[in-house]
């Protein structure tokens, strides 16, 4: 499937760009948002496109060909945004968008074991430079510390039995691919529970994901630097995809209320229409605010 940008109409919207202004994408993917951007800040405003995966940044990057240096394509993280602008010598930033939802590239083409829909290396790194993988969570994190991971990044309610479970095959021999990792949740959920409307082991992934990446702190890290870069009047843009992301963003904009004002009380949701296109854009969450 290829991916498609979510909530687009909605982003221009909120980040309101103009001709000749400046805006950084921290999570560009195909540059879907970004291209959307260029197209509303011409002729001279530029879009500092992050990627933090290098297979997408090398795919930006032929993109980046055809706007003629108004797109500038950087492989790294966006917790390390002051820093990649220092390198970039990019300045006066009119607006930043975080589009935290992992590209469909990861689950659909990576063979990273993203998706449980497959058996894949449990990998789960977006940059292949980082030394803990899944597959080194589960066969070498103690009970206690799988059991807070899926607890804390899984929400998951059935994180203790999923833990012992995993304790208990990995004894027999290592845990090497993502179908093995599924059969373990299975075998420790309650089989009632296993017919709900999310398949069981999707929180385990989700968790491990998390934790692998530590992605978390990064949007922490991310949203305060997004806040010291921006202009006076400039504008951040998050979407979020799950309840962790959404309330780090929802709790950075009440604690930094003399700094940024919100622009919706509410997060904006994607329309039915949206979701009939693009079901995986069901879940996305938008929240904005501008520095005051």
């Amino acid at each position: 499937m290829a991916h498609i940008s979510v909530l687009q109409k909605e982003i221009i919207e909120y980040l309101d760009p103009k001709p000749n202004q400046n805006f950084i994408d921290c999570t560009a993917d195909g540059g879907g948002h970004t291209i959307n951007i260029l197209e509303s800040t011409g002729p001279k405003g530029k879009v500092l496109a992050i990627d933090w995966d290098q297979e997408m940044a090398n795919r930006l990057k032929t993109k980046a060909k055809e706007w003629q240096k108004r797109m500038i394509v950087v492989n790294d993280n966006f917790a390390n945004l002051k820093e990649i602008i220092k390198k970039e010598d990019f300045k006066k930033i009119d607006g930043i968008l975080f589009d935290l939802g992992f590209s469909s590239f990861h689950p659909d083409e990576s063979r990273r074991g993203f998706t449980f829909q497959k058996q894949e290396p449990l990998d789960m790194r977006y940059d292949e430079n980082n030394p803990l993988t899944a597959e080194k969570i589960l066969n070498f994190f103690s009970q206690q510390d799988l059991e807070k991971i899926l607890t804390e990044y899984g929400e998951e309610k059935f994180a203790r039995e999923i833990a012992k479970e995993i304790i208990t095959e990995r004894r027999i021999g290592e845990i090497k691919n993502t179908f093995q990792l599924v059969s373990q949740v299975k075998r420790a959920i309650p089989e009632r529970f296993q017919h709900q409307k999310i398949h069981p082991a999707t929180r385990t992934f989700q968790a491990l994901r998390i934790a692998v990446n530590d992605e978390l702190n990064n949007i922490k890290k991310g949203l305060e630097a997004a806040l010291e870069v921006t202009a006076k009047g400039g504008r951040v843009v998050v979407i979020s995809f799950h309840s962790l992301e959404d309330r780090i963003v929802k709790n950075f904009i009440k604690e930094n209320r003399n700094s940024l004002q919100g622009l919706n009380k509410k997060p904006i949701t994607p329309k039915w229409e949206e979701i009939r296109i693009n079901p995986r854009s069901r879940s996305a969450k938008l929240r904005a605010f501008t520095k005051i």
